[in-house]
């Protein structure tokens, strides 16, 4: 049973890995889902020996180390505002939002970080 719900927690994190468009959401979800596979692991033979508790502490964990791992790799975060990267920060009147323009790739972003096109 506990079999089951490690693999039902790591498998959505696994598949959405591998449709991710950038290393900093690939490798956010594979470290959730390595956190989530360990942590339960761990949180079942220690403690309390409450699996669940373990793999849900373990994914946040394993999600952010992942996530700063891929950023990283990317060269930097993107929507980090002292990335020297980036341009200033322009308006798009059609969608009224702020973007940036990354000086490297010539690729922009939103000011959230998301992939502008």
């Amino acid at each position: 049973m506990r079999k089951l719900m490690i693999i039902s927690l790591a498998a959505p994190a696994l598949l959405v890995a591998g449709c991710a468009a950038n290393n900093t959401m690939t490798h956010a979800a594979g470290g959730a889902a390595a956190g989530a596979l360990a942590g339960a692991v761990i949180g079942n033979n220690t403690g309390s020996g409450d699996a669940r508790q373990g793999a849900i502490i373990g994914a946040v964990v394993g999600g952010a180390v992942g996530a700063y791992a891929g950023c990283r790799e990317d060269g930097g975060c993107r929507w980090n505002q002292s990335n020297p990267n980036h341009s200033q920060l322009y308006y798009d009147q059609h969608a009224r939002r702020y973007y940036y323009i990354d000086q490297r790739t010539g690729q922009t972003f939103w000011q959230d970080g998301q992939f502008r096109g």
